[in-house]
């Protein structure tokens, strides 16, 4: 068989099932099964596929995304989280739109501790916006930040979506996740700009109004109380990966240990939240690992196909620059987060993208990092309106994410140009 034919099948195939709302891992599964029996033996293939599934999820590398989220479930289930938001908001003074900057300021905090962005995302609307449709905030502008987060969420570690991309592509887990810090902050400072220049000019989308003013101890009380030792185990679980004392993994469980920690001296953590937070943890691990169990052998089949090695020297034969293949394949995700998650764009994509990466000699955190870029570009819509008052439309939400969408872009296209934006903090640990 061609390897265009095995192209078509496999990729085309896994397109297909995923456009018509099989899940992720069942979308793989059946598109491995066809392409064990037809490239790998038949029956070896499939006895091959079950030990591919086995070793794939035993990998030490991927320890770190149960941890990672547990951080995340603890801090939403023991009601930290309510908590920090109240804290930062008695620090923010009177300006345009202060509640929307408030959640953004917030949620970039959330982002330092959680490595679910789905929970972030999904606290947040939750939390938020109910509040400011209260207060008269305009739909899009309610909802417009709280999207916008989860991109700044899956760029700042902790991230799980960050130790997956780094597992099935190769690319060092802990300088991806130290990759995404600058680029995340500097999303985070933007949103934060717009939101206060939008409502200066246009003041309709979020009504002044009365602030309660907080002075002396009480002003910075929660504060220091609830925000700064969050922000310290964030300082902690990076400074640990930037100076090589710990892997990521063990920084990982750092993280983990000190949130519950803090959890326990705030006498937050009863029987009921650790068993929620464990339970959350489980179901989104879960999903991850056993997707990951899809990607490996679909990987492997695309090699055994022949598809991987003659799409790759298709493209490498064009005579294109490594900047143009890299834009090309931007383009490609930024269309791709139109239509499928952030994981299936991951499985659909890495086993042709990282041949390629490699053999033009790319920067691997370069391309990393602006991967992670456009994988946030869909800005978790369905998980916005899943939380979302019902006045809130799907039209609201997609009319509000569109300026940070584009802000977004600007930023994917600044590093582009300016790689050192994301490698700089990587290239400190050599």
């Amino acid at each position: 068989m061609h390897w265009e034919f095995a192209a078509w099948l496999l990729l085309g195939g896994s397109t297909l099932l995923l456009f018509l709302g099989l899940p992720v891992a069942f979308t793989f599964l059946a598109v491995n099964l066809a392409g064990a029996a037809l490239w790998m033996g038949g029956e070896a293939g499939l006895v091959q596929l079950t030990r591919n599934a086995v070793a794939s999820v035993a990998s030490f590398a991927l320890t770190p995304i149960p941890l990672f989220v547990l951080m995340g479930e603890v801090l939403f289930h023991t009601g930290l989280a309510v908590k920090v938001i109240d804290g930062i908001e008695r620090m923010v003074r009177q300006l345009p739109g202060r509640l929307a900057v408030v959640a953004v300021i917030a949620g970039t905090v959330f982002s330092a501790i959680s490595g679910s962005t789905i929970a972030t995302t999904a606290m947040l609307g939750s939390l938020m916006v109910p509040v400011m449709l209260a207060r008269g905030y305009h739909p899009t502008m309610a909802t417009g930040p709280v999207m916008a987060i989860g991109a700044v969420d899956m760029l700042i570690p902790p991230s799980a979506l960050t130790v997956l991309l780094g597992s099935l592509s190769g690319i060092s887990i802990s300088k991806l996740l130290v990759g995404g810090i600058t680029p995340g902050l500097i999303l985070s400072a933007i949103f934060v700009i717009y939101i206060v220049l939008r409502v200066k000019l246009e003041p309709a989308l979020a009504p002044e109004a009365s602030v309660t003013a907080y002075h002396g101890w009480d002003k910075y009380r929660l504060f220091l109380q609830y925000v700064i030792p969050l922000v310290a185990i964030f300082a902690l679980v990076v400074a640990s990966m930037v100076a090589g004392w710990a892997t990521p993994t063990e920084s990982a469980a750092i993280g983990a240990f000190a949130t519950f920690a803090l959890a326990l001296a705030y006498r937050a953590l009863t029987r009921a939240n650790l068993l929620a937070a464990l339970r959350g943890t489980m179901a989104i691990s879960g999903m991850i690992l056993f997707i990951i169990v899809g990607a490996t052998t679909f990987s492997q089949i695309l090699s055994f196909s022949g598809a991987s090695s003659g799409l790759v020297s298709a493209i490498t034969g064009q005579g294109l620059s490594p900047a143009a293949v890299v834009a090309a394949m931007m383009l490609v995700l930024i269309l791709l987060g139109v239509f499928v998650d952030q994981v299936s764009m991951m499985l659909i994509t890495l086993p042709i993208f990282m041949p390629i990466v490699q053999q033009m000699g790319i920067d691997l955190i370069w391309f990393g990092v602006m991967f992670l870029i456009c994988m946030q570009l869909g800005l978790l819509l369905m998980t916005m309106k899943g939380v979302a008052p019902p006045q809130v439309t799907i039209a609201h939400i997609y009319q509000a994410v569109w300026p940070y969408v584009l802000i977004s872009l600007a930023v994917l296209v600044l590093i582009f140009f300016v790689p050192e934006v994301a490698t700089w903090l990587p290239n400190l640990i050599g």
